[in-house]
């Protein structure tokens, strides 16, 4: 177990409020923060991700001693009785070659009708994983046996999937290889048992693009925003529930090839969480500050809140993952350090508003 001792803690505390802690609780909007565990049973973890169920909250992240290494597995918590509870471990890289490969990636959905879905990743390297699939039929308690995807089908990449008015479930994907990073579309009309795909929406040249999130707006029209190599966040839009796609372009909004995540609120307003940064010049990737930014027709964006800002932290706070609940909150879950993953909570209605004119946040 990873333990904090007297000096390791001293150093924790300072870090928390280096790291904007104490200051996001004075943000409109903001409700609470904490982090999911303090102890667990490996050293480092990245790429969470929170779905709601029936019976309440359950996320989900990789852990082991680092990314790409073999003991990396994929872990779930349950938000039970006012509490996370501790990390349990459900699926892993056993069994698919002599030696034991990492997993990557997970990807939580609960669907209108059936069970909890658990997309992951299991694979050497990001050009040459795979996609899984688990599913739960009790929120997250057990888990079914895991089962590997068709050839050619990753299930969503690192954000939500959506769930289109006749049922059909639209997975946000894309791939990184030689052909360089490519944004497509995966759909299955019977929970993950049956699959099509879309062509790749961009060359992977012009603009390199991966890990889409997918948004709603009026008359059926879906916009899509993510990661690039480019120093922005990408956008394209289809006006056919996902069958085509218009042409890739970038948007103000700066990225320092970091994830992002964003959702459709119920009031119709579009959230994005991201990184307000670029690599130039930052010691952690451009991964710090973190920001949530909001828009009204997903072009235009106002900054909403900044939830963590430490330029001097080593790896930054990255890798958002964001839902809205019944009762109207948004839940954000992110890296912090990638020592712990972190949870906050916030009112979308009680969000103070500024505009960012180009690409410079708000003093």
């Amino acid at each position: 177990m990873l333990r904090l001792n007297a000096h390791t803690l001293t150093a924790f505390l300072l870090m928390v409020l280096l790291s904007g802690c104490a200051t996001m609780k004075f943000q409109p909007g903001f409700l609470k923060q904490e982090f999911i565990f303090n102890t667990a049973p490996f050293p480092s973890c990245h790429a969470s991700t929170i779905a709601e169920t029936k019976s309440g909250l359950v996320a989900a992240w990789f852990g082991g001693t680092a990314e790409r290494n073999p003991d990396v597995c994929i872990y779930v918590s349950r938000f039970e009785d006012k509490q996370w509870t501790p990390p349990m471990a459900v699926a892993d890289g056993v069994g698919f070659a002599t030696n034991r490969l990492p997993t990557w990636n997970p990807v939580l959905f609960q669907p209108k009708r059936g069970p909890l879905m658990l997309f992951y990743k299991v694979g050497p390297n990001p050009a040459t994983w795979w996609g899984m699939l688990t599913t739960s039929t009790d929120d997250g308690k057990t888990w079914s046996p895991p089962r590997r995807l068709p050839d050619g089908i990753l299930g969503p990449i690192k954000n939500k999937p959506v769930q289109l008015a006749n049922g059909d479930i639209l997975c946000p994907s894309s791939v990184e290889g030689d052909g360089g990073w490519r944004v497509h579309f995966e759909r299955t009309s019977d929970l993950g048992k049956t699959w099509t795909a879309t062509p790749p929406v961009n060359d992977g040249q012009e603009i390199g693009a991966i890990q889409p999130s997918i948004l709603f707006h009026p008359r059926g029209r879906l916009q899509v925003i993510g990661r690039t190599r480019q120093d922005k966040i990408f956008e394209i839009g289809s006006e056919d529930g996902g069958k085509s796609w218009g042409k890739m372009t970038l948007t103000d909004l700066p990225n320092p090839n970091s994830g992002t995540d964003a959702v459709t609120l119920r009031d119709g307003r579009q959230l994005l969480v991201y990184n307000h940064n670029t690599r130039t010049g930052s010691n952690n990737k451009g991964r710090s500050p973190l920001n949530v930014a909001v828009s009204k027709d997903g072009k235009t964006w106002q900054a909403a809140m900044v939830l963590e800002d430490a330029p001097d932290a080593p790896n930054g706070f990255a890798y958002p993952a964001v839902i809205q609940t019944r009762d109207g909150l948004v839940h954000i879950t992110y890296t912090w350090e990638r020592k712990l993953i972190k949870h906050v909570v916030i009112n979308p209605a009680k969000l103070k508003l500024q505009p960012i004119v180009g690409d410079e946040w708000p003093k």
